[in-house]
């Protein structure tokens, strides 16, 4: 597989974004994707050898990018817990808001090759995971959350709940509020967490 240079693979990828979120991974073809990126079809494997590479390089790209920022978010000393989550939170809204239709594909896409590709997936979504729980851990410990919150059940209720709202979001093609989805998953997720009594 050569090199890959210039903008070419980024418009391959932009094209495969969009066929993806539109048709559905399955029922994507290759040749769509070249006729989208306005590339001719066998130049298009000179860059990626099947449509699951292209895929999995649109899942790298996005969790590598919210990795690194989820990384600085937590180094930082001026905000405590609560506002660390409150920044990642928007920083994963922010990002799928960008892009409508890679919330589709994440939403409709990711789980089903996190079990078919465990070891090929790209390990920045663990990573950033493990990010998140570290904030939450942080949290409990000074007392900011409640000690009686499970790290990993928490886990599995923001991916879901994220999963589904973002997906509502971008098939309503801006009839539903991102902000208002935005302000109330965090409401939700703030004050059933939190420790009210602060002990």
């Amino acid at each position: 597989m050569r090199v890959k240079e210039g903008n070419k693979e980024t418009d391959i990828l932009k094209a495969a974004i969009k066929v993806f979120a539109e048709s559905g991974y399955h029922k994507a073809k290759m040749s769509k994707i070249a006729e989208v990126a306005e590339v001719a079809s066998g130049s298009l494997y000179l860059y990626y050898k099947n449509k699951e590479e292209i895929l999995m390089k649109v899942f790298d790209n996005v969790w590598t990018e919210i990795y690194k920022s989820t990384e600085i978010l937590v180094q930082r000393n001026d905000l405590n817990s609560e506002e660390k989550l409150d920044s990642m939170l928007d920083l994963i809204f922010d990002t799928f808001s960008e892009n409508p239709d890679i919330a589709i594909i994440m939403a409709n896409e990711q789980k089903h090759f996190q079990l078919r590709e465990a070891e090929n997936f790209t390990p920045y979504f663990d990573k950033f995971i493990g990010l998140g729980q570290k904030i939450i851990g942080e949290g409990i410990k000074v007392k900011v959350f409640n000690k009686n919150i499970d790290i990993n059940i928490l886990k599995v209720f923001i991916l879901g709940a994220f999963s589904e709202l973002i997906v509502e979001w971008a098939m309503s093609k801006g009839e539903i509020s991102l902000n208002l989805i935005r302000s109330n998953f965090k409401y939700l997720l703030k004050h059933g967490i939190l420790n009210p009594e602060g002990k």
